[in-house]
């Protein structure tokens, strides 16, 4: 059990580390190989065998990393993919131009943007591509762009819990669980709702001062790059969306219809460039931009954790955890453990510490989870790869954002939407 323990640490503080003091003349994200070298550690030790690992990554199960990898990545394709074509850039000039010189209408504005966005896309994808943009307008501006870019963040990792598709954390976990689109929408609205609130507060709180300031000068006019393709995109986007909220009643997986039409996407767009005789810029784009890094992060840290539990240890945090107050005692474990191990990895843990908690409590203490692994994401950088790459968009803009600077914003939106969440799950349940 401990050789397992010792890298799964290792593994999770390296993570963290790799993103942190990455040299800027590396090129190459170096992070998603650590868990892979942490799992060859352990298969060549003796701690797992290759036979188990290769079974497990082959079983016909809804929680295959594989199949969670391919769901995530093929809806984020889609999602960069309207990027490319300028599609949030202008909906985020439109949106801010309708709200005029008020900052409060603007922070409002940005804030109802990116949550509505995150629903039917993915956390990542829009804060990575929201960032830039809202320093860009606060700079042509002359204001603090620090209320809208935490605004942004802590939108997009509360609206993320609403879908299972918004957090590939909230994909993990239901697909460990055997639970579908609409079982999970059902329980996740009211503390989605509940979060959301709680979390515009908290921001309203911390940064009403700065926002009764009036916006003096005009607003950056961002136009659609390729407008026919943008409209494909969301043609695309939609009927993904409906498909695999209904794909159990339909005897499909979602990572199949994720596939499917992020394919179709790509290969009409080819079709309009070829047509066009044009090079296929959002094509080579999106495919550049998708996060290929999270196969070999979720591929790696299920090896390691699979190693946990043979060992014994999963099923041992279960039996501490118990089967009294498991909302409380995940929901709270899950969110301050992302920021020790990062959101992903503590996610593929409580996973399988989750499937051992009694079966009256199983589904609160996989909802819980769900909850502390997308709002764990405010308390520091660390809590989620977003938050580390949020973090160091924001310095390399010019902006001096401390690792304190996030933990002293983050904290208060944290702890308002943590116990607002956890309060409407105790009511769905």
């Amino acid at each position: 059990m401990v050789l397992p323990i010792i890298v799964a640490l290792c593994s999770s503080l390296l993570i963290g580390l790799s993103v942190l003091l990455k040299p800027e003349r590396v090129k190459f994200e170096i992070y998603p190989i650590v868990p892979i070298v942490g799992a060859l550690v352990l298969a060549f030790s003796g701690s797992i065998s290759f036979k188990t690992i290769f079974s497990k990554l082959t079983e016909p199960s809804a929680a295959n990393p594989l199949k969670v990898v391919v769901l995530f990545i093929s809806t984020s394709l889609i999602s960069v993919f309207l990027d490319e074509t300028g599609f949030f850039e202008a909906l985020a000039s439109f949106a801010a131009k309708k709200a005029g010189n008020s900052q409060f209408k603007i922070f409002f504005t940005f804030y109802i943007t990116v949550s509505v966005l995150t629903v039917f896309t993915s956390n990542d994808i829009v804060i990575l591509t929201f960032t830039p943009f809202i320093l860009q307008f606060a700079k042509r501006a002359g204001i603090d762009p620090k209320p809208y870019v935490m605004a942004e963040f802590v939108a997009a990792n509360t609206w993320s819990m609403l879908f299972l598709i918004g957090n590939p954390t909230n994909v993990y976990l239901t697909s460990a669980a055997g639970i579908d689109f609409f079982t999970y929408l059902s329980v996740m609205w009211l503390p989605t709702i509940f979060a959301g609130l709680c979390s515009l507060l908290a921001l309203l709180i911390l940064f009403c001062k700065k926002l009764k300031k009036p916006l003096d000068k005009s607003i950056i006019d961002i136009k659609l790059k390729d407008k026919p393709l943008a409209m494909l995109g969301v043609i695309v986007l939609g009927i993904c969306t409906v498909t695999v909220a209904i794909s159990s009643y339909m005897g499909l997986e979602m990572w199949y219809v994720s596939a499917i039409s992020c394919a179709a996407l790509y290969v009409v767009a080819l079709i309009v460039y070829a047509v066009r005789k044009e090079k296929p810029i959002v094509v080579t784009g999106g495919i550049k931009r998708a996060p290929w890094q999270m196969a070999p992060l979720v591929i790696g840290m299920f090896v390691i954790v699979l190693a946990l539990d043979l060992s014994g240890f999963t099923e041992l945090c279960a039996k501490f955890f118990g089967d009294s107050n498991v909302i409380l005692k995940y929901g709270i474990t899950s969110a301050l453990s992302a920021n020790l191990l990062n959101n992903i990895p503590m996610s593929v843990l409580f996973a399988s510490i989750s499937s051992f908690a009694g079966e009256s409590v199983r589904l609160g203490a996989v909802y819980a989870t769900v909850i502390g692994s997308n709002i764990g994401a405010f308390f520091t950088p660390l809590g989620a790869l977003a938050g580390l790459m949020f973090s160091s968009i924001v310095n390399k803009n010019g902006v001096k954002f401390t690792f304190a600077d996030f933990c002293k914003y983050g904290f208060l939106p944290a702890v308002f939407s943590l116990f607002g969440a956890l309060g409407g799950l105790m009511i769905t349940l």
